[in-house]
């Protein structure tokens, strides 16, 4: 009896083994585990320290470690270098916060938002879907043959260049561009 039970528990975890392995993306030359949340996440990928340092910068660690669910587009360190020089070593200043959270806070969404999810968005909006950040502006999502990218209020684009990183408490979107809200 022993022995049935445990080849029950391992043919169980032989099935459920190929979907964790499945869910985990590499991102900046780490494993992004589907059971971490955003800013666990996030810390260990060498494409985001920028986006992490950014995060610490306006206070948002707490809020990204909550359950959420959040839907992140994520900018790589390549996207914050496309910014005038000097923009990223001003936003981080103290008294520069309410800007960088309004800039950060402008790449959530809230609720978790795979890529099938914003492509039927898309599909349903006639080739545009509009969401709702939770900085209180609109990103625009379009697509063009097999690719999402995102509008932002000053008609900046930006690709999703790895989609559906998914976290615990959401999925992050890496993006090449940093979106600006209006």
């Amino acid at each position: 009896m022993k022995k049935l039970i445990i080849s029950a528990f391992a043919l169980v975890a032989i099935a459920i083994a190929p979907n964790t392995y499945a869910q985990t993306k590499m991102v900046g030359g780490a494993a992004m585990y589907p059971t971490k949340n955003i800013v666990e996440n996030a810390v260990n990928s060498k494409d985001h320290t920028t986006l992490v340092a950014a995060v610490k910068a306006a206070g948002l660690v707490e809020t990204l470690e909550s359950a959420g669910p959040f839907t992140v587009f994520a900018p790589t360190n390549e996207a914050f270098d496309k910014l005038p020089k000097g923009t990223v070593e001003t936003l981080v200043k103290p008294e520069n916060k309410a800007t960088l959270t309004k800039i950060l806070t402008y790449h959530v969404v809230a609720g978790r938002l795979s890529s099938a999810d914003l492509w039927a968005k898309v599909k349903a909006g006639n080739g545009k879907a509009e969401l709702k950040t939770v900085e209180g502006g609109t990103l625009n999502v379009m697509a063009e043959g097999k690719k999402l990218y995102l509008v932002d209020e000053k008609g900046g684009k930006s690709w999703i260049t790895i989609a559906d990183v998914n976290q615990s408490n959401g999925v992050i979107h890496v993006i090449n561009t940093v979106v600006m809200p209006g």
